[in-house]
């Protein structure tokens, strides 16, 4: 039987657990192979969910700012592909979702936010900058919104 290992929840000026998850179109993301951009990763509980929907929407809204800062805004849930395939689609979003779904919340339990009495990540914000080091990290509970201005204000704290 596995042991599950405990792992150091990361904080900033860290360097960013690495990890590789499948997109909403079946593809291969890893974030190492994202260095030299930054990237905001937002875990959050459940796609099609009141908050999470509005949470993405708003980024969505704000997606020329985050590519004038030189980021790429990644979407993480527990979610399948099929399930953030349909998210993505039916909620005209526009950032990259990723299904953190087998094993179920591996990628969420390495940055801590996983909530294992409900099988699913709190909401939790982690700018990444293009070094690959954790330079913002916003943790908040699933009922309550982050907002995406203040990941623009972080970001202009990192190099571009």
């Amino acid at each position: 039987m596995e042991q599950m290992v405990a792992t150091k929840i990361p904080e900033v000026g860290d360097d960013a657990p690495d990890f590789t998850l499948r997109d909403e179109t079946n593809q291969k993301w890893t974030l190492s192979e994202h260095r030299g951009k930054n990237v905001v990763l937002v875990f959050y509980p459940l796609s099609f969910s009141g908050v999470c929907s509005s949470e993405l929407h708003q980024i969505t809204d704000r997606a020329d700012k985050f590519e004038a800062a030189g980021a790429e805004v990644i979407g993480i849930s527990v979610d399948s592909k099929f399930v953030q395939a349909a998210f993505k689609r039916d909620a005209g979003l526009s950032a990259t979702l990723l299904a953190d779904f087998n094993p179920r919340g591996e990628v969420a339990r390495k940055y801590g936010v996983y909530m294992d009495e409900w099988g699913y990540a709190n909401r939790g914000t982690f700018i990444i900058d293009k070094n690959g080091r954790i330079a913002s990290k916003v943790v908040t509970s699933p009922t309550d919104a982050r907002d995406p201005d203040a990941y623009l204000e972080a970001l202009a704290n990192c190099p571009v």
